[in-house]
């Protein structure tokens, strides 16, 4: 018998890295493969044929696929879906910096919606001045974008409004739905990769894969796209194991919060690696968004007694002679 153990630290590092990577490289693929609703099609394929797989083969165990849950999971996979779509349409056209510091607000209206919506108390006096931080850091960046487009900034609001209902509802959905993390992100990516065909209809954007298939006949294939595309595919699956089990160790606003610190290396390699970033001035108020997380995560863990329910390992092992998974996190679970 072999086990593989995570602890919630292992789960946010794991989550850190492939967020931090995910954005430069869905950056890179939508440039070279400019067809948002198929890449991301391509990326809920991937992750659904993933963790079917990997169960076949015995590494992981999810839940079976039923259309009851499925009926119940609905609703969330398509707040996701939005997230998501609203997510590539916004890199496809504005810079890194722009999605990540519009992802830097979501921790304060998820922590409004929290108090609203999930009954957590209110913020402290020092959290909620974090919070004003990053909101102020982002401010400061819209201000001086001398990229301003009304289309970007468009898509920009429409994704803020989603990742922020998404990730109060998908932490609603982990908490109460009752399925382990292969089974949740079966269930989202098999769901989403359903509805894709919708989008991809609405949006006319199979019109504009037609049109390049019939001016490129015979030479389709391009390495660098394929590349890049590959790659946004494998760190989606990643992503999206990580995600969901870092959802089940911390709250909601923590996660979202998680997601703002972690963008400091995204910022350093979209920097490095192009010129498809903000001016010096943008790029100042953009860390300026990443220091008020700091700030956050030091007013929610300094001064309180350590909980041993919501800080338990989570602990995932896996059997190889009978193939069963153990996720430690639905039985003790955040009572938040």
């Amino acid at each position: 018998m072999s086990s593989i153990r995570f602890t919630t630290s292992g789960l946010v590092g794991g989550y850190a890295l492939c967020s931090s990577l995910l954005a430069v490289i869905n950056k890179y693929a939508i440039t070279l493969f400019n067809y948002p609703g198929l890449l991301t099609a391509f990326q809920y394929l991937t992750s659904a044929l993933g963790v079917w797989a990997l169960g076949k083969l015995g590494f992981v165990h999810h839940d079976a696929f039923t259309v009851e849950t499925a009926k119940k999971f609905l609703p969330a996979a398509f707040v996701f879906y939005l997230a998501i779509f609203t997510n590539t349409n916004l890199l496809r056209h504005a810079n890194v910096d722009t999605f990540i510091v519009f992802r830097s607000l979501t921790p304060l209206l998820v922590a409004i919606a929290d108090t609203a919506f999930r009954k957590q108390p209110c913020p402290s006096k020092l959290t909620f001045a974090s919070l004003a931080i990053i909101l102020g850091g982002a401010i400061g960046y819209v201000a001086t974008d001398s990229a301003f487009t009304l289309t970007a900034y468009s898509w920009a609001v429409a994704y803020l409004i989603t990742i922020t209902t998404e990730m109060v509802y998908i932490k609603h959905m982990v908490m109460n739905l009752g399925l382990n993390t292969w089974g949740f992100v079966l269930y989202n990516n098999l769901l989403s990769l359903m509805m894709a065909p919708m989008f991809w209809v609405l949006t006319r954007e199979y019109s504009d894969v037609f049109a390049f298939l019939g001016a490129n006949a015979g030479n389709w294939f391009d390495f660098d796209a394929f590349l890049a595309v590959s790659l946004s595919c494998l760190f989606g699956l990643l992503i999206s194991f990580f995600g969901f089990a870092t959802r089940k160790a911390i709250s909601a606003t923590a996660f979202t919060v998680t997601g703002v610190v972690n963008k400091f290396l995204t910022v350093v390699i979209n920097v490095f690696i192009w010129d498809k970033h903000a001016s010096p001035i943008g790029i100042f108020c953009l860390c300026f968004t990443i220091i008020g997380g700091v700030v956050y995560q030091q007013s929610v863990t300094g001064g309180r007694p350590p909980n041993i329910e919501s800080n338990a390992a989570v602990q995932i092992k896996i059997k190889n002679n009978s193939g069963s998974f153990e996720d430690d996190s639905q039985r003790k679970r955040d009572p938040r």
